[in-house]
C-alpha cells in the first residue's frame, strides 16, 4: 500500500503574533517560532508517530499572501468532535463560513471557517 503523499503545508500570515495566538487557542497546541532566512515561521507540533502532515505558519509578505480562495486544508478534531474547536474560532478572532454538517457516515463531518489572516480552512471529525 502506498503512503498518502501530502507530507507538509504551509500556512500565509501577515501577522505571526495574531495567527499564532488563533491558531494556539483553537487547536490547544503550542507552535515552535523560528526564522529562517526571510522567512518567519511558527511550525506546529509534529511527532515522528503522528498520522498527520507536519506543517507551519509562514510570514514572508513578499512571497506569501493568505487567501480564502485557493487550496483548502483539513485540521483534524483532536477533541475528537469538531464541536470544541468550533467554539474557540470567533472568540480567537476567526469567522464562521459553514457551521458543523455531514459530509457522510463513512467520512464524518466538517466545518468552514475563516482564520484572522484571511485563510479559509476547514475542521474535521468523526463525530
Amino acid at each position: 500500500m502506498k503512503k498518502n503523499p501530502a507530507g507538509r503545508f504551509e500556512i500565509p500570515v501577515t501577522d505571526m503574533d495574531r495567527a499564532t495566538m488563533f491558531y494556539e487557542t483553537v487547536f490547544e497546541v503550542k507552535l515552535l517560532r523560528n526564522v529562517l532566512g526571510t522567512l518567519e515561521m511558527a511550525w506546529f507540533p509534529q511527532a515522528e508517530t503522528d498520522s498527520g502532515s507536519a506543517g507551519s505558519l509562514v510570514l514572508n509578505l513578499n512571497n506569501y499572501k493568505p487567501s480564502q480562495d485557493g487550496i483548502l486544508i483539513y485540521f483534524t478534531a483532536q477533541s475528537g468532535d469538531l464541536v470544541n474547536e468550533f467554539g474557540k474560532v470567533k472568540d480567537a478572532g476567526g469567522k464562521i463560513l459553514i457551521p458543523k454538517r455531514k459530509i457522510s457516515d463513512e467520512i464524518g463531518f466538517m466545518a468552514l471557517i475563516l482564520d484572522t489572516e484571511g485563510n479559509r480552512i476547514a475542521l474535521h471529525s468523526h463525530k
